[in-house]
């Protein structure tokens, strides 16, 4: 992960690292219905059937989405190189990522309780944060790679990553505790995290202390917990925040996201 770009991986605290640049998200109206598009559709027929319309769908319709999965993603080269589609088709020729993307298509052939979540939840947020913006969605099938990944004006859900806790593979690569966060109802969580930390980064990341990071992931998580209904991340930072908010139920939710004076209160 040596040239994210845009690319949140949606466990920096409970799974892996990542690295954070974001960019302004887009606008969407109150009334208009979320419905996540499926990019994973398009890319799974170029690379189970060759099917060279898919590819240049993709290309067409998700220019920036491709160029994000080949180059940062994948990062298997540059999308203009002359031979990358051939580079991409070979590069998921590989039996895992054959059996990966069946699987994917298999559980995820029906999509509508991830966008009735979604609606549900942007419309609890709206009330929380007025002004929110909402970007588009899309699904992909990456190499179990990000998780979720969040640009300009999209957020990506990598649901090579969300084939449930149980799933095979899994158990090769991940410990318990992070194949317990692999699973369907983690998406909607996990794109709400990912998109409130780009509206609200943590100030100074860069020079703050891991206990700094943790709290203000830890904020996040709170708040979504909230907007979710149920507590969905339960971690020592989220019930530091818990607490910290019944004592204080006047700060507002922008407010916590944002002050400093947590910090030093909060230890």
């Amino acid at each position: 992960m040596n040239k994210l770009l845009y690319i949140l991986v949606a466990s920096l605290i409970l799974c892996t690292s990542c690295k954070i640049k974001i960019k302004p998200n887009g606008n969407i109206s109150r009334r208009e219905n979320i419905e996540v598009q499926r990019y994973d559709r398009l890319e799974s027929r170029y690379l189970t059937t060759g099917d060279f319309s898919a590819l240049q769908q993709m290309n067409t319709d998700f220019p920036m989405e491709t160029r994000t999965l080949i180059e940062d993603v994948l990062q298997i080269g540059e999308v203009n190189d002359p031979e990358i589609n051939s580079k991409f088709l070979h590069f998921y020729q590989d039996t895992i990522l054959q059996s990966i993307i069946s699987a994917t298509e298999l559980q995820y052939a029906n999509m509508n309780d991830i966008n009735q979540q979604l609606n549900d939840t942007f419309r609890k947020l709206k009330k929380i944060f007025p002004d929110i913006k909402t970007p588009k969605f899309y699904t992909q099938i990456g190499a179990l790679d990000q998780s979720i990944i969040v640009g300009d004006n999209s957020v990506g859900i990598s649901l090579d990553k969300y084939l449930g806790s149980e799933y095979p593979l899994y158990k090769h690569y991940y410990s318990e505790s992070q194949r317990r966060l692999m699973k369907r109802e983690y998406i909607v969580p996990d794109c709400i995290s990912f998109y409130l930390l780009s509206l609200y980064p943590l100030k100074n990341h860069d020079t703050s202390t891991q206990y700094e990071r943790d709290l203000h992931m830890g904020k996040v998580m709170w708040i979504v917990n909230k907007v979710i209904g149920r507590s969905v991340f339960d971690t020592k930072f989220v019930n530091i925040i818990d607490n910290f908010m019944r004592q204080n139920s006047n700060i507002p939710a922008k407010e916590l996201l944002t002050s400093d004076a947590m910090s030093k209160t909060a230890s």
